[in-house]
């Protein structure tokens, strides 16, 4: 079974108000065993919308990551993100041992 990534992209409107989303969020990615990869503001835009924040977090596999965006703990985090931040959010599986080096996108 292949890793789970998700790969999230965030433009905060409201800063204040977005502090309440970083305090219950974290419980949700524990709670599910997320691997934060990478998680901040340094990075290059080189095609498409520029975004403030970039995360990217990895979960054993697809299920738990899906069971982590729908859990209750998740949910009243991402209702407290709603109309302070603007908000991408994509789940995608890992290679795994299949598709390494294919080079197909």
């Amino acid at each position: 079974m292949s890793k789970a990534y998700w790969v999230a992209h965030v433009t905060v409107t409201d800063p204040a108000r977005y502090a309440g989303y970083m305090e219950l969020a974290p419980a949700a990615f524990k709670k599910y065993g997320a691997r934060f990869l990478a998680r901040g503001v340094d990075a290059q835009t080189l095609e498409g919308e520029v975004w403030q924040r970039h995360v990217v977090i990895e979960f054993d596999d697809m299920d738990r990551a899906l069971a982590c965006y729908n859990s209750p703990e998740y949910r009243a985090a991402r209702a407290l993100r709603e109309g302070v931040c603007k908000a991408s959010v994509t789940l995608v599986n890992g290679l795994g041992d299949q598709g390494h080096g294919s080079g197909q996108s």
